[in-house]
């Protein structure tokens, strides 16, 4: 249980407990000075390396000017009178107190006062507001969120200038206290579901947000753990993220994560891009509508070629083309496998290689798994060259979460296709298709809206791309 004791009029009292509360002694970053403002003895509480300096400095100088007469007889009229900088408030309680400090406010206590001053002129390491290295786009925006919520929250009232827009912050992780963001319309919002998000994260009981985003994820909503498909939608883009708060969704962000989470999301959401809306209709129709064939065709390509090898008097004549006539020594369905878990193998492999080398090493991967592992008899071309083409089509939506979902829908369909030939394939696709309609959101509506419940309109909308102002009406 947090300590909600308030502090008393005693400097010397509250310092102490201040200090205990802190461990000031054990911590070296943890700073105090002590300064005398209107003849009563005061103390400045601060991080080192959140505290802007120069910022400081001209408070200081401010307040040491203040003369005994003119210091106010309570707290809250020496931040209305007293305090020069606009971003004040008043702290009432230790565990208050520890919420400002450990988040980088700092914090000044002044004898004769039971309320602290909390003066917010931190700053935050950060990193330049950046395109996204995965979340990038053809035309458009170039900035990206950065791991401060503060920037972030900047970013899309940048986009939303309405005074609508809320954002409301929450705390979450008894040692962390990880700041909490949850932005949405008022007038836009549905209540019912805005209400049981913020009961949700507010009743989060947990020790900290370790991997951030990911695990308030997984707090807010404990889903089945064998249904790999994303119950939310995940962007680092703001222009992307202002555009679904201003469709009725909610985007909740996470301090020290440079993505927001948008719910409620269904399938069509997620596999929804930027470039849709950036370029003219019939452009943007035609890279959706190429995106979705694409993941269907990531999905079924292999096992269907499985399928199609094993049984080649299925095949007509005009296709007759596919069947491979070099010998076969590894079974076609485990040189799938393989492949399946040596792509893996090279994706994490760039992740932790350093850009010097990621050149060097590209080019000996290609060679390795090109012509060396086909000659070596290990596996067929045909086989390299859909894996191939699987591989790149992981890269046409944004969505990692659903790639990978994607990715072992395919694994198991590759293996039912090569127990049990086309009724293995065809268990397989109703088994796909019972974890997507059976997948459910945050907010219990359907994923696969507007399918079921069925919208007309807004089915087709999710296929072809509508200009502004028909997307209005």
């Amino acid at each position: 249980m947090e300590k909600k004791t308030e502090f008393s009029k005693d400097f010397d009292k509250n310092k102490k407990r201040i200090d205990e509360l802190l461990h000031i002694e054990k911590s070296f970053d943890l700073l105090y000075r002590v300064v005398t403002i209107g003849g009563k003895k005061a103390c400045f509480y601060f991080i080192d390396g959140f505290c802007k300096d120069e910022v400081m400095e001209k408070v200081l100088e401010f307040l040491y000017k203040i003369t005994p007469e003119q210091m106010p007889a309570t707290a809250h009229e020496f931040l209305k009178d007293r305090l020069p900088y606009g971003e004040i408030d008043l702290v009432r309680t230790e565990n208050d107190l520890l919420q400002r400090i450990l988040s980088g406010v700092p914090v000044l206590l002044i004898d004769g006062y039971t309320e602290l001053l909390a003066t917010d002129f931190r700053t935050y390491p950060a990193r330049s507001v950046d395109e996204p290295e995965k979340d990038k786009v053809m035309r458009g925006s170039r900035d990206g969120f950065v791991e401060t919520v503060v920037f972030n929250t900047a970013l899309i009232r940048r986009r939303i200038r309405s005074r609508d827009l809320v954002m409301e912050m929450h705390t979450v992780g008894k040692s962390s206290r990880t700041d909490v963001v949850i932005a949405y319309m008022g007038n836009r919002v549905e209540p019912e579901m805005l209400e049981n998000i913020r009961q949700r994260v507010d009743a989060i009981k947990i020790d900290s947000l370790s991997m951030n985003q990911q695990s308030l994820a997984e707090c807010l909503y404990q889903h089945k753990w064998f249904n790999p498909f994303p119950k939310f939608k995940f962007s680092e883009r703001p222009d992307t993220t202002a555009a679904s708060i201003l469709e009725g969704s909610i985007a909740i962000l996470v301090d020290n994560s440079p993505s927001a989470m948008i719910l409620p999301t269904s399938v069509f959401d997620i596999v929804e891009d930027a470039d849709d809306y950036y370029f003219p209709p019939i452009t943007g129709t035609y890279l959706r509508l190429s995106r979705m064939v694409i993941d269907v065709l990531a999905v079924v390509m292999t096992p269907l070629f499985l399928l199609l090898i094993s049984n080649p008097e299925w095949l007509p004549e005009s296709m007759k083309f596919i069947v491979i006539n070099d010998p076969i020594n590894v079974p076609i369905w485990l040189q799938m496998l393989i492949l399946e878990f040596a792509i893996d193998g090279l994706k994490l492999a760039s992740v932790n290689t350093p850009n010097m080398l990621s050149t060097p090493l590209s080019v000996v991967a290609g060679i390795i798994l090109g012509d060396y592992t086909v000659s070596s008899g290990w596996f067929n071309s045909e086989i390299m060259l859909y894996m191939a083409f699987v591989a790149v089509a992981n890269y046409t939506q944004v969505s990692l979460e659903l790639g990978f979902a994607l990715k072992f829908m395919r694994i198991i369909l590759i293996c039912l296709t090569a127990a049990f030939g086309l009724w293995g394939l065809i268990g397989g696709l109703i088994f796909v298709a019972v974890c997507i309609v059976t997948n459910r959101t945050i907010s219990g509506k359907s994923y696969i809206y507007p399918l079921l419940p069925f919208n007309a309109k807004q089915f087709l909308r999710r296929f072809f791309r509508v200009s502004l102002p028909t997307s209005e009406q």
